[in-house]
């Protein structure tokens, strides 16, 4: 009988509808709760397991008490083994490595873990590459490459490589931000190590690529092909990222490289808005959303704007979502197509098809996006 492991991280991603960007830290949680962030993780571990839970007498599943895994495999019908003790509501950094470490001496086949960079990371810290791990996407940042496409995807890949059908096991990056910095605008990955996942590259993505010297005049034409077609009486969010910042430097605003401005009128309205504040802007007005993808990995949405929840897009409108990408990181997908993560399925089918991407001045192609 297979083991199968599964940690938790119950506040991964509590920081990201709220624009915070991250929860690293007990003062940041604390904000975020304040702020009505709501826990985010245990539900997408359900998704994951609710894809395996065919192999539920066949394997042998070992997590942690109550909110860090116990919970969500006994949602799904698993009757898991529970080690090790935490203070419920209370969990910290700590307990991830130490619940870490202590499935790596049951010798498990598989861990899962649903977090997001630090999560993967705590791992890494406490256990190395000693286990063969798989990371559900729950957190605001997941600049690494140990993470599914999404948490089906997640259960989907499990699923094989428990079965015998996945042979291949890849190291991949795992890379972390200060989070702090972060909140100011500027990102430093630093590489702390490998973990080593099972490969199957239609459920996996590689780490977050950023943009290059290269692509400023891209950009520029981009941006001044949004700027020449905006409407009158009609607010545009203006999503994270280069690329939709340079519009916002062309009007001369104010504007956060990762959070979610507004404007109205080619003037700031608001800027690093949140999920709530967002809402309030737009109900019931006309609104566009200016997007781009993640270089490297393609999420358009699910990765670092968590603001853009599914409420948030389904009161713009997916005819209301202008994408924009240099031709540069759409090469940097190699032919994969943008990705949408947003935890309502089935807005993530209505967003799936295809989109015209602005690629220039008066230039545009046409793209898939898959979920």
């Amino acid at each position: 009988m297979k083991r199968i492991g599964l940690i938790v991280n119950p506040i991964a991603g509590m920081g990201g509808k709220v624009g915070l960007k991250g929860t690293d830290g007990s003062a940041i949680l604390t904000k975020a709760k304040c702020m009505g962030a709501e826990p985010e993780s245990s539900k997408r571990a359900v998704k994951t397991l609710e894809r395996i839970v065919s192999l539920k007498d066949e394997i042998e599943l070992i997590t942690y008490p109550s909110e860090m895994g116990e919970n969500a495999a006994k949602q799904c019908g698993f009757v898991p083994k529970v080690i090790g003790t935490i203070r419920e509501g209370r969990t910290t950094s700590d307990d991830t490595q130490q619940a870490a470490k202590d499935l790596c001496k049951h010798k498990i086949d598989l861990l899962l873990f649903a977090g997001g960079d630090g999560t993967a990371r705590d791992i890494y810290t406490s256990i190395g590459d000693e286990l063969i791990v798989l990371g559900i996407p729950t957190g605001v940042k997941m600049h690494s490459a140990v993470f599914a496409s999404n948490p089906m995807r997640a259960g989907d890949l499990a699923l094989l490589y428990l079965q015998g059908k996945v042979k291949e096991v890849k190291e991949v990056e795992v890379m972390d931000i200060d989070e702090e910095a972060y909140r100011t605008g500027a990102v430093s990955a630093e590489l702390y190590g490998y973990l080593k996942i099972p490969f199957e590259r239609r459920y996996v993505r590689g780490m977050k690529a950023g943009s290059s010297p290269d692509e400023k005049y891209a950009q520029e034409a981009i941006a001044q092909e949004i700027i020449d077609n905006m409407e009158e009486d009609c607010f545009y969010i203006i999503g994270p990222g280069t690329t939709p910042r340079s519009i916002m430097k062309k009007l001369k605003l104010d504007n956060t490289l990762l959070g979610v401005d507004l404007i109205y009128g080619k003037e700031l309205i608001e800027k690093d808005l949140n999920e709530k504040k967002l809402l309030k802007h737009i109900k019931d007005n006309n609104v566009k959303l200016i997007i781009t993808p993640i270089g490297g990995q393609g999420f358009l949405f699910g990765r670092g704007n968590q603001q853009l929840s599914p409420d948030v897009i389904k009161e713009i409108g997916v005819d209301n979502i202008i994408v924009i990408a240099t031709v540069q990181k759409i090469n940097s997908l190699n032919g994969q197509p943008f990705l949408v993560d947003t935890g309502d399925r089935e807005l993530d089918d209505s967003l799936s098809g295809h989109v015209i991407v602005v690629t220039g001045y008066r230039e545009k192609i046409v793209y898939r996006i898959d979920s």
